[in-house]
């Protein structure tokens, strides 16, 4: 049992330390297919941000809201203008690294979601980051 146990945390990596907000913007993706933001200009990566017409607190208040009503979701830093938070797989207790960041200016929400081991992610992260999107469109921020 001792050895599932080792298993299974092992699958959940090192939190990596080049996240957050670096000159406005989130880290880029790797070159691995594991990996979408908003900010990548590559067809593999890239996921389209949204816009907003509100203000950005309601938008943080809404992600707030969103990620609560999901499984296995871990806040780990939240900002004014920034949030990370931690998705962990059911069964294999995959980690993986979900950012989000709100220009103020633009009226634009960022979105970086990358798995931290592993090459593929079988669309995982696209899926969930256009799921997240698609929940916030609905709320008409």
């Amino acid at each position: 049992m001792a050895g599932l146990a080792l298993l299974l945390t092992a699958c959940s990596g090192t939190r990596p330390d080049h996240l957050g907000v670096t000159g406005g913007r989130l880290a880029p993706c790797p070159d691995s297919p594991n990996c979408v933001s908003s900010f990548a200009t590559d067809a593999e990566h890239k996921v389209e941000p949204l816009t907003f017409q509100g203000e950005p607190e309601a938008v943080m208040q809404a992600i707030q809201e969103e990620l609560a009503r999901r499984d296995r979701v871990e806040i780990v830093t939240q900002q004014p203008h920034y949030l990370y938070a931690e998705f962990t797989s059911r069964v294999f207790r995959f980690v993986d690294d979900v950012e989000f960041l709100i220009d103020a200016e633009t009226k634009t929400l960022h979105f970086r979601s990358a798995s931290r081991l592993g090459r593929s992610d079988l669309g995982v992260n696209r899926e969930r980051v256009e799921s997240i999107r698609k929940a916030l469109t609905v709320k008409n921020l």
